[in-house]
Parts: C-alpha cells; sequence; structure tokens
C-alpha cells in the first residue's frame, strides 16, 4: 500500500504580519513549521504504515527552504519526500497549486490514499484537496477523524457540527484529516539524524510536465486584490429596557444611526 501526503510550510505564530505592498505575508524573522493539520495526516498514514506495513511519501510544494518540513518528515518516519519547487510555480492559488501537486503526483508510484490536513492555518481556504481529487479523478471524504483500509475500500467516520457519518469508498482516494483524528508523535533521536543527512530530492515543473500556462500568477483564476488585518473587537454597547420591544427599537435605531441597515 502507498500512500502519499500533502503538506505545506507555514509561518509559526498567530501575530501574522502583512505586507501592503505585495498583499503577502511578511515570513522574515517567523519560524516555519508544518501546517498543524498536516501533522495529523502524516500520524494518520504512519499508523497505517505501522499496521500494514504501507509505504508513506511526503510531498511539499515550495520554495527551497520548505525542505525543513520535509526533514521533519522523515525523522517522523516517512520512507520518501518530494519538494515540488519552481520559480514558475511563483503566486499559484489553490487552483494552480492543486493542478501542480496533482502533476507532481502522477509522477510517483501510484498510491492508494492521498492524505491532507483539513486546511492551512495561513490561507484557511481548504481548497488544495478538494482540487487535487477533482483534477485526479478520484473520490474525496472531508473532515475524516478515523480511518480503516479494509481490502481495497477505506471506512471513515467523517465528523460534522452534531455528529459523524460513517463512509467507505474504493481505492484511489483523497482524504483530508481533522485534528482530532490523532495525536501527532514524537520524532526519535534516530530518525532525526537519519533526516539531518538525508538529500532531498526536487521536482520541477518540467520534471512534473506541468503545463507553464497552468502554474504561477498566470496560471491562476484568483488574484489577492486586499489583505488587512481585521479590526480589533470593541467592548460593544449594552441594551438595557423594561421590555423586549424596546430593546429591539434602540438596537434598530441603533444600527440604522451606524448605516448597517
Amino acid at each position: 500500500m502507498h500512500i502519499v501526503v500533502c503538506i505545506k510550510q507555514v509561518p509559526d505564530t498567530t501575530d501574522v504580519k502583512i505586507d501592503p505592498e505585495t498583499n503577502t505575508l511578511i515570513r522574515e524573522g517567523v519560524e516555519s513549521i508544518i501546517n498543524p493539520f498536516d501533522e495529523n495526516a502524516i500520524e494518520s498514514a504512519l499508523v497505517l504504515k505501522d499496521t500494514m506495513g504501507a509505504k508513506v511519501t511526503v510531498l511539499t510544494m515550495g520554495p527551497p527552504q520548505a525542505e525543513a518540513v520535509l526533514r521533519d518528515a522523515l525523522a517522523l518516519g516517512a520512507d520518501e519526500v518530494y519538494l515540488l519547487s519552481d520559480r514558475a510555480f511563483a503566486g499559484s492559488d489553490t487552483w494552480a497549486t492543486s493542478y501542480a501537486l496533482a502533476h507532481a503526483i502522477k509522477s510517483l508510484d501510484k498510491p492508494d490514499l492521498i492524505l491532507f490536513g483539513k486546511q492551512a492555518i495561513d490561507g484557511d481556504t481548504a481548497q488544495v484537496g478538494p482540487g487535487v481529487a477533482e483534477l485526479l479523478g478520484l473520490p474525496l471524504i472531508t473532515y475524516v477523524r478515523k480511518i480503516e483500509v479494509v481490502g481495497d475500500k477505506v471506512h471513515v467516520e467523517r465528523v460534522f457540527e452534531d455528529g459523524y457519518e460513517k463512509m467507505e469508498t474504493e481505492l484511489p482516494a483523497v482524504l483530508t484529516i481533522l485534528k482530532e483524528a490523532n495525536v501527532p508523535r514524537m520524532a526519535s533521536l534516530k530518525g532525526r539524524m537519519k533526516a539531518k543527512k538525508a538529500e532531498i530530492p526536487v521536482l520541477t515543473a518540467e520534471a512534473v510536465k506541468a503545463d507553464p500556462a497552468q502554474v504561477g500568477l498566470k496560471g491562476s483564476p484568483t488574484k489577492v486584490v486586499r489583505i488587512f488585518t481585521p479590526p480589533k473587537k470593541t467592548s460593544g454597547m449594552r441594551i438595557e429596557g423594561s421590555h423586549p420591544l424596546e430593546a429591539a427599537r434602540t438596537v434598530v435605531e441603533k444600527l440604522s444611526e451606524q448605516k448597517v441597515i
């Protein structure tokens, strides 16, 4: 069984700063980590490796420094890692990123499962996993907290706000994993030493046969027009009244003054 896990390098901070000129995150001076949801995807793959002898390949798309998260994945127990990196990918939106990752996956040994974290904490779109599934023509199940492979099918629990449902689909398939699925393991000293010495293979746009017109800014149908930090919440206003209707009228008046309604 072959499992491919797609991960992303993200800034390790809650105090994200934005460059107003380029509308991009300021990453200088900010430590980068594996996207936390992707850690759960890696752990899900490693559990299947421990129980079924699966081969685990970890893939990330990013600049050269993104190889750091691949070394972390190797230290945890991944068998192979690949860095999808090319200047042609710069500025890719979620569509162009999905396209590039789908082509990279096609260039690998055919996977039985492709795992993603639920979403990335820097973009919060949750679009890349579904995008890759669509481009590969594979079944997709999102918000997964439990995985069991039985023969040529995968059985999962998919979570909703008020419960969960049990689902199954034939392999190969794409799953996005929730944080509650597991507790990610810690890397061993032996694993870290092995990862430190490993050579990280780099896949270019040409190597994965990606159409240059479909990646980067040129291949991105969406553009960031403006990005900003939301204003801090104020203390608000307390509305008091002897009767609910009186309080409701006051609320409407205040909203009208603010031109909200």
